[in-house]
């Protein structure tokens, strides 16, 4: 498999499936409002696109070490259609079942999205012939994410407007086929002789790899401060009386950056060494969450999250390639499933913390500990050395 050639088909089939999650968990929301729900449902429904995923990222990483690509692949598109199909037959059932097909929805979406993540990140950093090319794969299929959130919402939120909610739901599962289309042009991994079948082996026993552990507590404090910014920017915003377009551009200009650096990685790949970049990202993330509360004005809130967004949207390359260099060949979607294991449980958990934290003490204050517990961590990244 040429890596480079197929490249293009890997970032396809992650926006296919990604965007209609994404514009999914935006629809099913304004659905629940809609019909009157607190905020508190509204919460626990936003939650379940994290929290399902929990329960079949270990299995969906076993699946993609044994089947390769295209299996798990195909059963998140499954999933994904299916989910969407349920959010849309939901519109025209009475409340409080309603509001039971869009968990039973988010459960499915989510779960969809997370399976074919692994699959495809597994198998694009397996056909990597090195760490550089590897960095640049890494690189690449990060742009598809941010892509994914710019294109399901926007595409939802102009339906939801002109259309309702029955016909953004049906546009969102048209596209997961999008992934179907992209995967014809992923050619078939035959399975090898002689490698060992991991789909009995823990995945827990990854953590016992030389430098795994401080992969994912660095891999967590970079994922917690993702939830930091998602979740303390509106609420410091509002605080400072800017308007929800304001809002919006500061949020706007922090997915900008990401994408951008993610997109300038791959040419500077060969002068990058992941270790140094996750100790400076560590370091620079927890500076700009020391300097966010300062910002008085949106332009000067949006230069914040500017350089947050560059400092935080470089690291998704960096520990990918670590993960792989770090994991047996055969075991490479267990990590991967590990890792977003880590993720999806910070998406959780960390919300509700920081609900409870930001109501005791502001926003402003969350900021000041969380970057102060960056910037004391940043050692962490040390001494994760790839296998020999």
């Amino acid at each position: 498999m040429t890596t480079p050639r197929v490249l293009p088909w890997f970032i396809g089939g992650q926006i296919g499936v990604h965007s209609a999650m994404a514009g999914v968990r935006l629809a099913a929301p304004l659905q629940a409002l809609h019909d009157g729900y607190s905020p508190f449902w509204v919460g626990a429904l936003m939650a379940l696109y994290a929290a399902a995923p929990v329960l079949v990222v270990m299995p969906a990483g076993r699946l993609a070490d044994r089947c390769g690509y295209h299996r798990p692949v195909h059963l998140s598109i499954v999933l994904a259609v299916l989910g969407v199909l349920i959010a849309m037959a939901s519109c025209w059932i009475a409340a409080p079942w309603r509001f039971l097909g869009l968990g039973l929805s988010a459960v499915l979406v989510g779960s969809a999205a997370n399976i074919s993540l692994i699959a495809i990140q597994r198998t694009a950093g397996a056909a990597a012939t090195d760490a550089n090319q590897r960095v640049k794969v890494f690189s690449w299929l990060g742009l598809a994410p941010p892509l994914s959130n710019v294109v399901g919402p926007v595409v939802v939120g102009l339906l939801i407007d002109h259309a309702g909610f029955a016909a953004a739901y049906a546009v969102m599962a048209l596209l997961p086929l999008g992934t179907w289309f992209c995967g014809r042009h992923i050619p078939r991994q035959k399975v090898q002789a002689g490698v060992p079948n991991p789909a009995h082996a823990r995945a827990w026993d990854l953590l016992a790899l030389p430098g795994m552990r401080r992969l994912m507590a660095v891999n967590w404090l970079f994922s917690s401060a993702w939830d930091v910014h998602a979740f303390a920017v509106p609420v410091l915003a509002h605080e400072r009386g800017f308007s929800a377009s304001a809002i919006g551009l500061v949020l706007g200009l922090f997915t900008f950056s990401v994408a951008v650096v993610r997109a300038g990685v791959p040419l500077v790949s060969r002068r990058l060494q992941p270790e140094p970049m996750l100790v400076g990202a560590l370091v620079a993330t927890g500076l700009m969450m020391l300097l966010y509360p300062l910002a008085q004005t949106p332009w000067q809130m949006g230069l914040c999250a500017v350089a947050l967004g560059l400092a935080l949207g470089s690291v998704q390359p960096m520990v990918m390639a670590t993960l792989h260099d770090l994991t047996p060949d055969a075991r490479h979607g267990q990590a991967i499933a590990l890792r977003s294991l880590v993720m999806n449980l910070s998406g959780t958990a960390m919300p509700l913390m920081f609900g409870v934290a930001g109501a005791a003490l502001g926003a402003a204050p969350l900021f000041w500990v969380f970057g102060g517990l960056l910037a004391v961590c940043a050692p962490v990244a040390r001494g994760m050395k790839p296998r020999g």
